[in-house]
């Protein structure tokens, strides 16, 4: 595939060096989470962003970073992924090298790990999602004080840049 920057990028075998931030910036902005199933148009760029506030400040480039996959990707819902399994691997694979790429652990933090929840949870209870919260994770994660108010795809892009140039200076 090719990225808005004319980067060529290998589906089976991602190398790092072919990576460009502004291009996973572009792609998160312009991917809408739940597979679009939102009443309004809501980012992964954006619930990342908002993810990287709720982990210790060592974790928040993690956070920040933590569906970049989905740039090249997409925003695969679970349980499509988890009848995909030769998508599992490959997901595995840009993972990985995105890790590597932004020098952060191998493996997901448990406190990301958390802040995805919170994230989800809040995304149900600010996104007027039909999905009952206590079918998620059983109602034991509660949602972020601060409530989400969607953004444009032109924002959650300049908010995701802004987020990362803190993150890696």
């Amino acid at each position: 595939m090719f990225t808005a920057s004319g980067l060529q990028i290998d589906l089976i075998n991602p190398d790092p060096s072919n990576f460009n931030i502004n291009d996973i910036a572009l792609g998160l902005s312009n991917i809408c989470r739940f597979s679009g199933q939102t009443p309004e148009f809501y980012s992964v760029a954006q619930h990342s962003v908002l993810a990287s506030f709720l982990v210790p400040p060592e974790m928040a480039l993690e956070a920040l970073m933590h569906d970049a996959a989905e740039d090249y990707l997409g925003d695969v819902t679970r349980p499509l992924k988890s009848l995909l399994p030769d998508y599992k691997k490959i997901e595995r694979g840009f993972e990985t090298a995105l890790r590597r790429w932004f020098d952060i652990p191998r493996d997901l933090a448990p406190e990301v790990v958390k802040a995805d929840q919170i994230m989800l949870a809040t995304e149900i209870r600010d996104l007027g999602l039909l999905i009952p919260r206590t079918a998620i994770f059983g109602g034991s994660i509660e949602p972020m004080d601060y409530r989400i108010i969607p953004v444009s795809p032109e924002q959650a892009f300049d908010c995701f840049l802004r987020r990362y140039s803190c993150l890696a200076s």
